[in-house]
């Protein structure tokens, strides 16, 4: 009898979200994972004339201060709308942010400019990289570095100057190998009709500190069975090992996985993974001293496919877990957050000494985009 209440409760409730349209609390999965104890330190949500906050990046300046780069939207809450680069600092490892916004990037593209990677190149300099969005035929990757710790940046490069296209780099995306090659992961949407088609994956590499950059090798638009899929929205870390290892957002009900054994010349072929999700992007980090990887993403661990593949997608509870067999397996489970109506996404990670900083997404909306919410945990405690 027990039994049949229970399943009877989450029929109801799977209804319920299905029919409100909004993301609820993915309860099982929470409960099966204890909580990861965090700290909130810094919440950007929407505003008049200010309707969204989303999509930022960390770096840690020569002098201890942390920069926080994120997307203000200023002409609606759409991926589209109006929006420029602002800035954030903390002189306390991130738990106090300053408390007005220095405009980085004016908005300098026909829809906007958004979706921050900043990184630390071998050379010294810091490398800004965003999507300065012009058209639907136009979206494109750009660098900006600065010599002096983000006080003045050098004029825009386009990362792909040769062909135009929808590309999609998401925020916190672009890493620099332990060989000092630069790797992009993009999604390539063609355009039909005014609507944007199924992506493909294509890697983009430096050599020379982002001077020049070329295709690799290989073009993901199949699976490993030779299924055409609609890839989105790739993540990359570097392994232990030096190989790299690509995660991929899906409308499968699950993350997809490819690997490069050649400093991303070529990728594998992309494979569904364990780790179920919604349709959202999850992301990888390397975890300093002990080389583990971390990956975040909304856990539906315990949801029919039907749920996963749900529109819009329910990315709730956000959850991190750790690898040490190169992302073979994961352990550890725990629950970052999981507020009722809620979505979770576009996660940015940094490590400040023994804590893991966090920047993602946390809206009661739909799709969880128009507030950015940065916290914290000890890293310690990914562990327990």
């Amino acid at each position: 009898m027990k039994l049949k209440l229970l399943f009877a409760l989450r029929a109801f409730l799977y209804l319920a979200v299905a029919k409100a349209q909004v993301p609820e609390t993915n309860s099982a999965a929470a409960l099966l994972h204890p909580r990861l104890a965090i700290e909130r330190h810094l919440t950007l949500a929407p505003k008049p004339g200010n309707p969204r906050n989303s999509e930022g990046d960390f770096i840690r300046l020569n002098d201890g201060r942390w920069l926080f780069v994120y997307t203000h939207f200023v002409g609606g809450a759409g991926d589209h709308a109006s929006a420029f680069l602002a800035a954030r600092e903390s002189a306390d490892g991130g738990r106090t942010w300053t408390d007005s916004d220095r405009v980085v990037v004016q908005n300098e593209g026909g829809f906007n400019v958004m979706s921050v990677s900043l990184l630390r190149l071998k050379s010294g300099e810091i490398a800004l990289f965003y999507l300065r969005k012009n058209s639907l035929q136009d979206c494109r990757p750009v660098l900006r570095l600065s010599r002096d710790e983000a006080k003045t940046w050098s004029e825009p490069v386009e990362c792909i100057p040769d062909e135009r296209g929808y590309f999609v780099l998401n925020n916190s995306r672009v890493i620099q190998l332990g060989t000092g090659r630069l790797i992009l992961p993009t999604a390539l949407h063609p355009t039909k009709d005014g609507k944007l088609q199924p992506g493909q994956i294509v890697t983009f590499l430096s050599d020379d500190q982002g001077k020049t950059w070329r295709r690799s090798g290989s073009v993901l638009d199949h699976d490993a069975q030779g299924t055409p899929a609609n890839f989105m929205e790739p993540g990359v870390v570097e392994r232990k090992d030096g190989t790299v290892l690509m995660v991929i957002r899906t409308k499968l009900g699950c993350q997809y996985f490819s690997e490069s054994r050649d400093q991303g010349g070529t990728w594998s072929a992309p494979k569904a993974s364990p780790i179920l999700s919604p349709e959202a992007p999850a992301t990888l980090a390397r975890i300093p001293g002990t080389g583990d990887l971390v990956l975040i993403w909304n856990d539906h661990c315990d949801k029919p496919e039907s749920f996963r593949r749900a529109r819009p997608p329910v990315r709730n509870p956000l959850v991190a877990a750790i690898s040490s067999d190169g992302g073979q397996t994961w352990k550890k489970e725990k629950v970052i957050e999981n507020e009722p109506g809620h979505g979770y996404c576009y996660t940015a990670v940094a490590f400040a000494g023994d804590r893991l900083l966090l920047a993602y997404c946390a809206h009661k909306s739909p799709w969880g985009l128009e507030t950015t919410q940065i916290s914290s945990c000890l890293v310690r405690d990914l562990y327990k």
